[in-house]
């Protein structure tokens, strides 16, 4: 039987494990209502609980990440960043690791270099963030093709859409260890998605169907 020390940590890890948050207040609490009602299998949280046990959880550091996109258009190439997501990663030392990993992205922290493009890219003809106000990539494999890269595949919702994506992944370790055995280390991810598999349809004679996604995230290991 579990350890009531154990089962704390379980129930507050449950919490605060993709909000980087303390469980100072129900409203940050609330942030996980959106990993209920079948969003997220209950099985990956239990992956990521194990892996906080294990000591292999990495979590996302925010102010030293960034998760972004580039896009061409006519006039230029557009490149946004997302100000506000959070996440994990269940990665542990051994070659079968599953790299569970799970990333929530609010869409509304998109920032560009121009306010009219922002609006734009933020409006209904893109990311509609006034009624999908999140984008969530769950992990379904993770396959290490290298000492120091891996392909990750998953789902990506997006505008209430979900797509299978794939991944081109480079991890990096951030102090003296090797990556399996980090503290602290940097993931870079790349894919490209057709944006009108997620229902944005619109001004194709202006912008490309083609998009690249982008992240370079630095992650902690948990407990650390």
């Amino acid at each position: 039987m579990m350890d009531m020390t154990k089962l704390i940590k379980r129930i507050a890890l449950a919490v605060s494990l993709l909000t980087g948050a303390s469980l100072a207040s129900a409203e940050e609490a609330d942030i996980c209502s959106p990993f209920r009602d079948g969003k997220v299998d209950e099985s990956l949280l239990a992956t990521m609980l194990s892996a906080a046990d294990g000591g292999h959880l990495f979590r996302i550091q925010q102010q030293s990440s960034q998760v972004g996109f580039c896009v061409n258009s006519k006039l230029s190439r557009i490149e946004g960043i997302f100000r506000e997501f959070k996440g994990g990663m269940a990665l542990d030392s051994t070659e079968n690791s599953t790299g569970q990993t799970v990333v929530l992205i609010k869409s509304n922290s998109l920032d560009t270099e121009g306010k009219i493009v922002e609006n734009m890219i933020k409006g209904e003809s893109f990311f509609d963030v006034e009624h999908y106000p999140e984008v969530l990539f769950v992990s379904s494999g993770f396959q290490w093709t290298g000492p120091n890269t891996a392909v990750l595949k998953g789902d990506l919702t997006l505008r209430g859409i979900t797509k299978p994506v794939v991944f081109n992944v480079t991890l990096t370790s951030l102090d003296d260890h090797q990556v399996k055995d980090a503290e602290r280390i940097l993931v870079k991810a790349t894919t490209t998605i057709n944006r009108a598999d997620f229902g944005m349809k619109k001004l194709t004679s202006l912008v490309n169907n083609s998009v690249d996604l982008c992240m370079s995230v630095e992650a902690l290991k948990y407990g650390t």
